[in-house]
C-alpha cells in the first residue's frame, strides 16, 4: 500500500545535504561504526582454503525451486513467526556494496574497503556463480524468516547502497551476465547528481526486476533523527522512489549500519517491513528491522570474500 505523506523540504536540511554529497565519493563509515573489514583482516585471512568453491554454477531450475515470495503486507499476522522463531533460522548470507571502480590516488586506506576495484568485483561475482549460490530479493527474505518459505539452495542477497552510478554501468552488466538480481538503497539527494544514477536508471533496475530500497534522503545517521527529521529523512524519500518506480517501498538501510531502538515503530508506521544493518549481530527483539549484512571489501579477492561468507553467516 502506498501511503500518502507530507512532504518537507527545509532549507537548512537541503545545506546539510549538499554539504554531505560532496564528500560522498570518500565518505565511508569508520570501521568502529559500521564493522567494516579491514587490509589487516583480510591478510590474516588469506591462509584459509577455500574448498567450498568448487560448487556447481547458479541455474534456473534450482531458482524455480523455491518458493515463490508473496507480498509481504498479504501474510496474516497469524502467520508470521515471532522473534525467537526467526532468529532461530540461518541466517541468509547479504553482501553490501558501494562504489565499483578502480582506486585512486587520494583513496584513503580505509575509504577502498567500501571502494571494489571493476574486475575484483568482476572476479567476486564469478566466484558467486561458480560456487552454486543464487540471488535471492527481499521479499523472499521476508517470506523465509517469518513463514519458513522455501529458497534456493545457496541463497546470497547482493545490496548497494549510496545511488553511486558504478552500480549501473558497471554492477548491473556484470549482476545480469550471471542471471543475477540486486537490492539498491538509493539516497534520494543524489538522484541526477554527477558520478550517481538519475531517477530513470533507478526506474530501470526496477523494471528489470531489481529492488529499489530507501536510504535516507542525505544519508544522515539515524542515531540522531529528532521531530520532523522522520519526515524529510524516510517519509518524503520513500514517496519520491515509489513515483519512480511505481511500487511500494518496503525495504530501508540505516546509514552507516547504525540504528536505534527508536527508529523501527517509524519506520514501521511509513510502510518499511524490514530494515538492514552492518553489525555483528541482529536485535532479539525486532530481529526483521536489524537483519545482517557485511561489507564485501575493496581488498578482497574471492577467496576471501568466499571465506568470509562462510565465517560470518
Amino acid at each position: 500500500m502506498i501511503l500518502s505523506r507530507t512532504p518537507l523540504f527545509v532549507a537548512a536540511a537541503a545545506l546539510a545535504a549538499s554539504s554531505l554529497l560532496s564528500s560522498c565519493d570518500t565518505k565511508p563509515a569508520t570501521a568502529s561504526e559500521a564493522g567494516s573489514p579491514t587490509a589487516e583482516a583480510v591478510a590474516s585471512d588469506s591462509a584459509a582454503t577455500a574448498a567450498a568453491m568448487s560448487g556447481t554454477a547458479a541455474t534456473a531450475t534450482d531458482e524455480a525451486n523455491a518458493t515463490p515470495a508473496p507480498d509481504p503486507t498479504s501474510i496474516p499476522a497469524s502467520k508470521i513467526a515471532d522473534a525467537a522463531t526467526i532468529t532461530a533460522r540461518p541466517q541468509v548470507p547479504i553482501l553490501c556494496y558501494h562504489q565499483i571502480r578502480d582506486w585512486r590516488a587520494k583513496d584513503s586506506k580505509g575509504a577502498k574497503d567500501y571502494i571494489v576495484p571493476v574486475q575484483q568485483f568482476k572476479d567476486q561475482i564469478k566466484m558467486l556463480a561458480d560456487s552454486g549460490y543464487h540471488t535471492i530479493l527481499p521479499d523472499q527474505l521476508y517470506a523465509y524468516l517469518t513463514t519458513g518459505a522455501k529458497l534456493p539452495s545457496k541463497p546470497i542477497m547482493l545490496t548497494f547502497d549510496d545511488t553511486d552510478l558504478d552500480q549501473f554501468t558497471v554492477a548491473r552488466p556484470t549482476l545480469d551476465k550471471y542471471g543475477y538480481k540486486a537490492v539498491y538503497f538509493v539516497m534520494t539527494v543524489s538522484l541526477g547528481r554527477p558520478n550517481y544514477m538519475s531517477k530513470a536508471q533507478v526506474k530501470q533496475l526496477s523494471d528489470e526486476g531489481n529492488v529499489i530500497g530507501s536510504h535516507t534522503w542525505d544519508h544522515h545517521n539515524v542515531k540522531k533523527y529528532q521531530g520532523q527529521d522522520w519526515v524529510t529523512q524516510i517519509e518524503k524519500p520513500t514517496k519520491t522512489l515509489e513515483e519512480i518506480t511505481g511500487k511500494d517501498i518496503k525495504y530501508f538501510a540505516y546509514p552507516f549500519g547504525l540504528w536505534n531502538p527508536e527508529a523501527i515503530p517509524q519506520l514501521k508506521q511509513r510502510g518499511m517491513v524490514a530494515a538492514f544493518v552492518l553489525a555483528e549481530k541482529r536485535d532479539q527483539q525486532d530481529p526483521l528491522f536489524t537483519i545482517r549484512r557485511i561489507i564485501a571489501s575493496g581488498y578482497w579477492k574471492p577467496r576471501t570474500l568466499h571465506n568470509s561468507i562462510v565465517q560470518s553467516f
